[in-house]
């Protein structure tokens, strides 16, 4: 399928760096060493870049920062109409659109799907707001999107936008300074367990007998995955409990996935995901360029009251329970086949919703990085988790060993040099 005018797909080199590594980018660029100062699976100091992207850190005392990063504002919203072929209603796109439309960046920096995969992503710089429809949609897989930031450069592009994971906006703050551009507008999207196109394509094998004619699958928030075709099938949803994923390869989700300590984009300008959304999108505007952002699109939304409901402890605990278990190695307790559509009908109704359900989601993270880190990676609890992780675990029996606690110097929350808020300017 031949690209549309306005979207390019620059050639990359390279390869990941060996260990801990999403293949963000950094290092497949002219100087791959930057992945030293880059990348949050090293040492990463959440404070100093809140402090430098959004002119303060996340303050835990102040309404859900402790979970969700710095927010200035929270809602929950759908874009009405609904943009074809988006994977939830279109905010995000639609805002790098604007962007586009209105001359406040030169290109946007994101995947489209790559010609031989639907699934695969494929860095890629837009330029045409009409293309942006052809970057509409889920992918699935290791996306070097920070590479195509020199090509981006070199072909005169001075102010971007940046549609990316956690992982790749931690990266591109720690460079941000030195990578050249006028502006830099970060769109970020939540981001939990990632893994392989081809570890993706065994997964849709066990969920349907012709996988390739899955257009469309969702993790939502009622407790199901929903599956949509192009062969002319109905949508259909199946329940969280009764996905195959025992019979998942133990490496199906990489080691990073299972280790990353930010689940809800917290250095982006605007954070667009579903997590607290219950059934809707959830958007998090960290700062001025956020609310700028998101005043892009406002006129075009529809917005419902954020929902809080249900209790998440006995969930994390659980959660907690079966993962220490398979980090030590131990078979996990499985349900009953005759519990499973029982657990299914009533996970949805008195399950936790909405905000609680996405702090769910966040302590569960938490959890999981500290069980395997301990299990795989000792020596990197020390420098790798940060302070405000271990908040969210200690409510559950967690704590750091002495020789486990973080460097103090990193979570003391001091601003970095020349701040605040060098990044947090309006779209001027």
């Amino acid at each position: 399928m031949l690209a549309p005018t306005g979207l390019t797909a620059p050639v990359l080199s390279g390869a990941p760096r060996p260990g801990l590594c999403t293949d963000c980018g950094v290092s497949r660029m002219a100087d791959p060493r930057a992945c030293g100062k880059a990348c949050q699976f090293i040492r990463p100091d959440y404070p100093r870049l809140e402090h430098r992207t959004h002119g303060r850190a996340a303050d835990a005392l102040r309404g859900d920062e402790a979970f969700f990063g710095v927010t200035e504002r929270m809602i929950r919203a759908r874009l009405s109409p609904a943009a074809s072929g988006a994977q939830w209603t279109g905010i995000t796109t639609e805002i790098a659109r604007r962007l586009l439309q209105t001359g406040a960046v030169d290109a946007v920096l994101t995947v489209a799907p790559d010609p031989a995969d639907r699934w695969k992503p494929l860095p890629v710089i837009v330029t045409d707001p009409a293309a942006m429809a052809h970057v509409r949609g889920m992918r699935m897989g290791y996306a070097p999107t920070l590479a195509i930031l020199e090509p981006a450069r070199a072909a005169g592009h001075r102010r971007i936008a940046f549609i990316g994971i956690p992982c790749q906006t931690y990266a591109l703050r720690a460079l941000e300074r030195e990578l050249g551009f006028e502006a830099i507008h970060v769109i970020g999207t939540p981001c939990s367990d990632n893994t392989t196109t081809e570890n993706f394509h065994h997964f849709l094998r066990l969920l349907d007998s012709r996988p390739d004619t899955i257009s469309y699958l969702e993790f939502r928030a009622d407790y199901r995955v929903e599956l949509r075709f192009d062969d002319g099938r109905k949508a259909r949803t199946i329940p969280f409990l009764q996905l195959p994923i025992s019979q998942l390869p133990p490496d199906f989700f990489p080691l990073t996935c299972k280790t990353c300590v930010d689940y809800t984009n917290r250095l982006a300008d605007i954070t667009v995901g579903y997590m607290g959304g219950d059934g809707d999108q959830w958007i998090i505007a960290r700062n001025p360029r956020g609310a700028a952002l998101l005043a892009l699109i406002e006129g075009d939304l529809t917005l419902a009251p954020l929902t809080d409901k249900g209790k998440r402890q006995g969930a994390v605990k659980g959660f907690l329970d079966n993962t220490a278990r398979a980090a030590g190695g131990m078979p996990l307790r499985r349900m009953p086949d005759w519990l499973r559509p029982l657990v299914s009908f009533l996970q949805p109704r008195f399950g936790p919703r909405g905000l609680e359900f996405a702090r769910a989601r966040v302590e569960m993270k938490a959890v999981e990085t500290i069980l395997h880190l301990r299990r795989a990676h000792p020596r990197r609890l020390k420098n790798m988790v940060p302070a405000h992780v271990w908040r969210l675990v200690a409510r559950y029996g967690l704590k750091p060993a002495t020789d486990e606690t973080p460097d103090r110097r990193l979570d003391a929350g001091r601003p970095a040099r020349n701040t605040p808020g060098s990044n947090a300017s309006d779209l001027t």
